[in-house]
């Protein structure tokens, strides 16, 4: 004998919201006030967001561009990265200082250099480090 459940207990599939044009916008400017705290010049801000460095720098002024899945990946994840260090440092300066100093988990190199890569898949290896030093996912 075979027992249907009913359709409000049947399982739900996880399928994540999509990042809203203006969401993205509103994480730029943020991404933007990170990025002096962590100490991020122009040029390598540019290669973080896979943009040209004139562009960028438009965007920064408030010119902004179209924000196209794989930059609001990009934005999403180094703001996942600014909030796994807020959670492992109590004192936000020591989570600004964090992306700038040698690690032995990126074999001697910075985070940031690591994300200089240019990829989006360095920007997740950061992320994923830091999501399970805090315990994430």
């Amino acid at each position: 004998m075979t027992t249907l459940l009913p359709v409000d207990t049947a399982p739900q599939h996880f399928a994540p919201t999509p990042i809203t044009d203006a969401e993205a916008a509103a994480m730029f400017r943020a991404v933007i006030n990170l990025f002096r705290l962590w100490s991020v010049n122009d040029e390598q801000a540019a290669i973080l967001l896979d943009l040209p460095v004139r562009s960028y720098r438009r965007w920064k002024a408030g010119e902004l561009g179209r924000f196209d899945r794989d930059r609001k990946a990009r934005l999403s994840n180094i703001m996942g990265i600014h909030k796994a260090l807020r959670i492992i440092f109590r004192e936000p300066q020591r989570g600004y200082a964090w992306i700038q100093a040698p690690n032995a988990a990126f074999a001697g190199q910075t985070a940031l250099r690591v994300m200089l890569g240019g990829e989006l898949t360095d920007l997740m290896r950061v992320r994923r480090y830091l999501d399970s030093e805090r315990g994430g996912w």
